[in-house]
This record gives structure tokens, sequence and C-alpha cells, in this order.
């Protein structure tokens, strides 16, 4: 499921979850990817980094392999990531849209029936 494009972002965010490992200078910490786009993600921290809005940190999972993002915002357990604009952050991130990511199909409500009489 998409965010709104309302939001202000650039690219189009999708739901996911999967676990990831956050390096930031000496600090490691789990955490788990929320939803991703072309540009960004969002993380849910399961440990505190002392890593502020601004910062450098590389990420490690099996769906994207080891790619390097700027803090964007951190706050409740939750961080943002801009992705760097690196070829090779971009390859990793179209890849995992290709061989990862199974939009998933909207539900579509089956017609109401008409009962004889009734609406």
């Amino acid at each position: 499921m998409a965010h709104g494009q309302g939001d202000g972002r650039r690219a189009e965010r999708m739901r996911c979850n999967f676990r990831s490992i956050v390096y930031f200078m000496d600090e490691i910490v789990d955490a788990s990817v929320s939803d991703i786009s072309k540009t960004g993600l969002c993380l849910n921290l399961r440990g505190w980094l002392s890593a502020k809005p601004g910062a450098t940190i590389q990420l490690r999972c099996n769906e994207l392999g080891l790619i390097e993002g700027t803090i964007r915002w951190y706050r409740a357990g939750k961080m943002g990531i801009k992705l760097a604009e690196s070829s090779n952050t971009q390859a990793q991130v179209a890849s995992f849209f290709k061989h990862y990511y199974k939009p998933q199909m909207p539900v579509v409500a089956a017609p109401a029936r008409m009962v004889a009489g009734r609406r």
C-alpha cells in the first residue's frame, strides 16, 4: 500500500516488512524496514542509536544488500532515511522492486445483488 502523493514526497512509498541491521560509527542496531521507495525508506529500530538527522548510516539486509543513506528524521524509535544517490544504491533498490517486492492487489468488492422488490 502506498502513502498518498499529497504528503510532499517525490517518490511513492510501498509498505513492506523485512529485517535489517543499521550501522552508525561503532554502533549496531537491529531494525525493520516498514516502507520503501526508490529514494528513501522508514526504519523501526529495535534499539537506540546516537545518530542525529544529517548523519550517514549503513543498512544491511538480504533484500537490499549493504546500502548507505542519510537520516532525515529520527523520533520514537523510527527513522526516515534518504538513500544515497549512488548508482550502486539505485541498482540495489531497483533489484529489490524487481525480485522481492510483490505489490498487493487491491480488494475489489463484489457488486451488490438486487433482491426482488428491494434496492
